[in-house]
């Protein structure tokens, strides 16, 4: 199977995706063959039942900030529009209408029907990221993170796979498994002395798995010398000079909040090139 159908997820309000990233997702898409659709959402804004409202002018101040939205997502789409285009890939754009709460749910049905959902970084690195945070855990399909401000163009050249034996890391080697064939070359990474990892076979036999699919590897071992995976696992993507790092999510569920696992926060909030995630 072959990744054929692509959604980039658009931000609109109150910034909006940068011209760098979408560029980008339509290098991926063209790198690998495939259409990519683009969803950018007006934002409803609810106006408090308060006779405090008027009196501030409330209702004017919402309509205006709401207009902004509606001008900022058919913006966002007709430039994306533009792109995808230019490099051949375009498919479908979507304009998607909601209140603010509803925005993840929305893209989550929408990211349910398609091969892979391509989500660029939000602006504050430091603060939650809800929108990938909900594709990643609730669509069932893999999602692409990649850089706001990406210093490179898109070419599948080396791919990057971080494997720890676990069922996450497993899920993300299928899933990844259409691009990993592509790739011309691929280094099977495990950092140890960061967590306990039960077997020492799975990377041989992970190998092996790989071969069969006509994917031949180089297999590597990292030590996490005091720093966390995020940290050993960028290095290790600059020393391959990878154009893709691929990489199970962790997290778990907390009053209907998901908490990330530290590698999988750092990959979300500041991706140093394109990751793919599943879980």
């Amino acid at each position: 199977m072959s990744y054929k159908d692509l959604l980039l997820s658009l931000a609109s309000y109150p910034d909006t995706t940068p011209p760098a990233a979408v560029d980008l997702a339509a290098d991926f898409s063209a790198a690998i063959g495939a259409k990519l659709s683009a969803i950018a959402c007006e934002i409803r804004i609810s106006v408090p039942g308060s006779f405090i409202a008027p009196a501030f002018n409330v209702p004017a101040i919402a309509d205006a900030e709401a207009k902004k939205g509606r001008e900022q997502a058919e913006a966002a789409l007709a430039a994306f529009q533009k792109a995808a285009e230019n490099k051949g890939v375009f498919e479908e754009r979507i304009l998607g209408k909601c209140h603010a709460p509803e925005h993840s749910g929305l893209l989550v049905e929408y990211a349910r029907l398609r091969d892979l959902t391509i989500v660029p970084a939000e602006s504050n690195e430091f603060a939650d990221q809800p929108t990938a945070e909900a594709l990643i855990f609730e669509s069932g399909r893999p999602v692409l993170m990649i850089p706001r401000e990406p210093r490179k163009s898109f070419a599948l050249n080396t791919a990057t796979v971080a494997w720890d034996f676990s069922r996450q890391a497993a899920r993300a080697v299928g899933d990844a498994l259409p691009l990993l064939t592509k790739a011309k070359r691929v280094h099977i990474v495990t950092v140890t002395n960061e967590k306990r990892i039960d077997t020492r076979r799975s990377g041989p036999e992970l190998a092996k798995h790989l071969a069969r699919h006509g994917v031949d590897v180089i297999l590597e071992t990292v030590d996490a010398a005091g720093r966390n995976i995020h940290d050993a696992l960028e290095a290790a993507t600059r020393a391959h000079d990878s154009d893709l790092l691929v990489m199970g999510a962790y997290g778990h569920s907390r009053w209907r909040e998901f908490v990330l696992g530290g590698a999988t926060r750092g990959m979300v909030n500041r991706p140093p090139l394109p990751v793919l995630l599943s879980h």
